[in-house]
């Protein structure tokens, strides 16, 4: 253990008679700590595998790569110290810096992968991926700000004048790029109001805006429209317009106007009572929301009746297959009652002539319906 606390110390004060020796020692060393850091990360590895846990699979999987980095500059940069020291007149003081910023950047890299892989891991079973993409983006921003202060502190650079520094050029850059900061400003209402989240359909009655959530970013949310291809809009652009979100529907609405003849009058009251009733059981309506069949209207050729009701889905598939099916039988019941549908009709009444209406007298009119 003494010598071993010698030959540290002589390590630490740099010239050295065996220095060569001691350079390629701790790269032998450096080997040998790799290869043991690699066999023990797998087992580790192995035995996380076994726990429902996800939070030690992420943990090891986010220090594996940084550490396994720093076994290798580590010894570097006092290998190259001693190299130094022994073949020339500079300082190799400077490498004591380094070293610093190595241990600062390692530990910022293990807690942005530890991020990413706790993000992807909560994503998989949360049902608000939205909040939880967020609330990584705060993270790794804070991470990264964080270690970069401490960066600068270790290069010398004064805390309190990078951060008046600071101060005045955000104010500057807060001019310069103020769309930027509307759409960072955009996410975080998106973030908050949650007028959609990630996997949603939305549209815009105010722009050509339809089609599934698929990334909510900083600056920019990407939709993906039902013809693939994808939209990359501004979150400014969400303050100022309006949003549809037809996934938050609770039900779809069938709405349909059936037309009877004229002569079918005396059947309509029937034909409105039994395609009442055939909504109210069916399986797919839902029966709790509005439900209207009505003789609603005189038409130009027709009798109308109106159909207002509400599917219990809300999955368009599914609901056109309903909808089919509800007018089907609506066509069913109007055919079993003697009754059919109208069709646009025109009547056009001509004068009578001697020449071409003989046997009427004169005045009399002719009715020719089409």
């Amino acid at each position: 253990m003494t010598h071993i606390y010698q030959w540290w110390n002589a390590l630490q004060s740099g010239v050295s008679q065996d220095w060569m020796s001691n350079a390629g020692l701790l790269l032998l060393l450096s080997a040998g700590l790799w290869a043991a850091w690699l066999l023990i990360t797998r087992r580790l590895s192995t035995a996380a595998e076994k726990t429902r846990l996800f939070w030690d699979d992420a943990l090891i999987d986010a220090i594996r790569r940084p550490v396994s980095w720093l076994i290798w500059l580590w010894p570097a940069a006092f290998s190259l110290g001693i190299v130094i020291d022994n073949t020339s007149d500079y300082s190799s003081a400077f490498l004591i810096s380094i070293r610093h910023l190595m241990l600062i950047w390692t530990f910022t890299w293990v807690l942005l992968r530890l991020i990413t892989n706790a993000e992807n891991a909560i994503c998989l079973t949360a049902k608000d991926a939205t909040s939880i993409n967020v609330v990584s983006k705060v993270l790794r921003l804070v991470v990264l700000v964080v270690g970069g202060l401490a960066l600068m502190q270790n290069l010398g650079l004064s805390l309190s004048g990078v951060l008046t520094f600071g101060g005045v050029g955000g104010l500057i850059v807060g001019m310069a790029a103020k769309d930027l900061l509307a759409n960072f400003f955009g996410a975080i209402m998106i973030y908050f109001d949650k007028p959609f989240k990630l996997g949603d359909w939305i549209r815009s009655p105010d722009r050509e805006i339809e089609g599934v959530v698929e990334k909510i970013g900083f600056r920019m949310t990407v939709i993906r429209t039902f013809d693939k291809r994808p939209l990359y809009i501004p979150n400014s652009v969400f303050s100022s317009i309006v949003v549809e979100n037809p996934s938050r529907m609770l039900n779809r609405r069938i709405k349909q106007t059936v037309g009877l003849r004229y002569q079918d009058a005396a059947v309509i009251s029937h034909v409105v009572d039994d395609i009442k009733a055939m909504l109210s059981v069916h399986p797919d309506i839902d029966t709790r929301q509005t439900l209207i069949v009505s003789f609603d209207n005189y038409g130009p050729s027709s009798l109308d009746i109106l159909i207002y009701t509400f599917t219990k889905t809300t999955g368009w598939v599914e609901y056109k297959a309903i909808q089919q099916a509800v007018m089907l039988e609506v066509v069913k019941i109007v055919h079993r009652h003697g009754a059919d549908f109208a069709f646009p009709t025109t009547t056009i009444r001509m004068a009578n002539t001697p020449q071409s209406q003989r046997g009427h007298e004169p005045g009399q009119s002719a009715q020719l319906t089409a």
